[in-house]
Order: structure tokens, then sequence, then C-alpha cells
């Protein structure tokens, strides 16, 4: 089971979270600041931080901002904010997955699997084949890639979409597919997918509708081949 920091300053809504993934059999820890959660972080290591934003101390945003500065365990936002920008803002900066309140039990702990699967996934033994395809040279093992010589900054799930389609260039794999092996969902909303390929589409230099390596096809899939 997992090793669980619950970020939440509602007393009510932090016991029934405490009392369920207890019950699901999950070490529990609990703060109600932004700044005991990262001191936690700091000192302990979690499997996965579910963060609300509306904190005492430090908005959520900001709060995830530092802690994705000291550590890379998933995080997933719960809150009642349902605004399409936010939620656009925080995966941006490195939340793993939203939750709208209220949501239930049962849809928190299938959030939570699938957030910790992807995280043991990326934990597991990478190949060691160095990918090419055009002028993109990706390393699986170094967790590295390169575009034209020039390294990429790319967050976990920017590489690992990258790396996927990589792995098989000029095949147009579907989004279920995408969820299925990036994101380790067998549902989700493609909204996610749009989002992180368009930051890739950015740090490689191209857009969606001047596109070079990543080539969509509208009610099919995803594509990455070398540019013609």
């Amino acid at each position: 089971m997992a090793r669980v920091l619950v970020v939440e300053d509602d007393q009510f809504v932090r016991s029934a979270l405490i009392r369920h993934l207890t019950e699901a059999a999950h070490t529990v820890r609990s703060v109600g600041t932004a700044l005991e959660a990262l001191r936690e972080v700091a000192h302990i290591g979690f499997d996965v931080v579910i963060l609300d934003l509306g904190l005492p101390d430090l908005d959520g945003g900001e709060a995830l901002k530092m802690l994705r500065g000291i550590t890379d365990v998933p995080v997933i936002i719960a809150t009642a904010r349902d605004d399409e920008a936010d939620i656009v803002r925080l995966l941006n900066d490195g939340a793993d997955d939203y939750l709208t309140k209220p949501f239930s039990v049962e849809h928190l702990s299938a959030r939570m699997a699938a957030v910790l699967r992807r995280s043991r996934a990326a934990g597991a033994e990478p190949p060691s084949r160095v990918i090419r395809v055009g002028g993109l040279s990706i390393d699986p093992l170094r967790r590295q890639a390169e575009l034209d010589g020039a390294v990429l900054d790319l967050t976990r799930r920017e590489f690992d979409l990258l790396a996927f389609l990589a792995g098989r260039p000029g095949v147009v794999v579907p989004r279920r597919e995408l969820l299925a092996e990036v994101w380790q969902q067998s549902y989700g909303d493609d909204q996610t997918i749009d989002v992180h390929l368009s930051w890739l589409r950015r740090k490689l230099g191209e857009t969606a509708a001047r596109p070079r390596y990543l080539h969509t096809l509208r009610g099919v899939g995803v594509k990455l081949e070398p540019p013609r």
C-alpha cells in the first residue's frame, strides 16, 4: 500500500480522507498548511500527495510549484475549483491529476491507483536502447532527450509521452492507448493529452498548425515521425 500525505485545512474533509485511506490500508499523514506539507515532504518519502488549493497560509498552486522544486512525488489536486484555465495551469505546474470536490471515495481510489501505477512504472528498469528519430535522440535509461544535439527540458510526463511515441515512429497511436500506456488509465479526459502535446510541440519548435515531428490525426490518434 501507499504512503499518503493529505494536505487539507477543512477538518471534516481531512478526517474523512484519513479514515477512508487508512481503511484501504494506506499509511496516512495529514497537515493543514502548505508550509507543513513542504516540511513533511522534505523529511519523509511519500508515494502520493493529495493537495487542496484553498490553504490558509499559501495558495495550493504556489505550494505545488514549491513541492516540485524539492520532489517529483505524484500530486493529486483535490479542490472545489473547476475552472478549465486553473486545471491547465496546475497540470503545467506539475500536478499529476485533478479532482473536483465533491468526489466519491471510489473515484479518489481509482485516481490514486492510476497515479501510483504510473509512478511505479516510471521507476522500473527502462530499456537501454537509445531511440533516434530524425534529429531527436531519446535515452530512456538516462531519461534525457535531445533535439539536434540540444538537451530538451522535459517534465516526467512529457518525456514519457515523447519516448512512447518515438518508440513507434510513423505509427498512429490511438488516444486510448496513450492513456493506457503513458498515463496508466483506462479512461480519462483528452484535454490531458492535448495539453502535454502542446507543451511538447513548443519544446520541439513546432505548432499543431505547422508540425514537424508530432502529427495529430483528428478522431484517430497521434504519430511521431521525422520531418520530411
